[in-house]
């Protein structure tokens, strides 16, 4: 029986464990949005929504929660600069797990994990190139 147990356990050990989880809650920093399984999505939702409420809360002590989680400094610092600022005024349910597609390999159920407002920070970027790229026409 599984009473009072938490979290999944992928089949590995618990440094392994830490590792990706670490690895994934790094790279969805990083990248903004990030596609892997629904199990490690949810996981990595759990984790990373209370490293944005440490970010929102910005004091030392979060910081360094953070940055001793986080791989990668200069994407903890991104962070703290970016994402967190973001959300300030938000309690809760920063991300999103939509489900994509079963793999093709072993049939496992796909999913998208991302920020709630992902749409609206990468969409002027491609309106940009476009309007870059029409105005570049009209002038040949």
């Amino acid at each position: 029986m599984r009473h009072k147990v938490d979290g999944r356990l992928f089949g590995r050990t618990s440094n392994q464990r830490r590792a990706l989880l670490r690895g994934l809650v790094t790279s969805l920093f990083e990248h903004q949005r990030i596609e892997t399984t629904v199990a490690k999505a949810k996981e990595t939702k759990r984790i990373a929504e209370k490293m944005i409420t440490f970010g929102i809360k910005g004091d030392l002590h979060s910081k360094r929660q953070v940055f001793s989680y986080v791989f990668d400094r200069e994407v903890a610092s991104r962070f703290f600069k970016e994402i967190a600022p973001r959300f300030s005024g938000r309690n809760g349910g920063y991300l999103r797990i939509v489900q994509t597609r079963n793999r093709l390999k072993d049939s496992a159920a796909m999913a998208v994990l991302e920020f709630i407002d992902y749409e609206s920070i990468k969409q002027p970027k491609g309106k940009a190139k476009k309007a870059v790229k029409s105005e570049a026409e009209k002038s040949s």
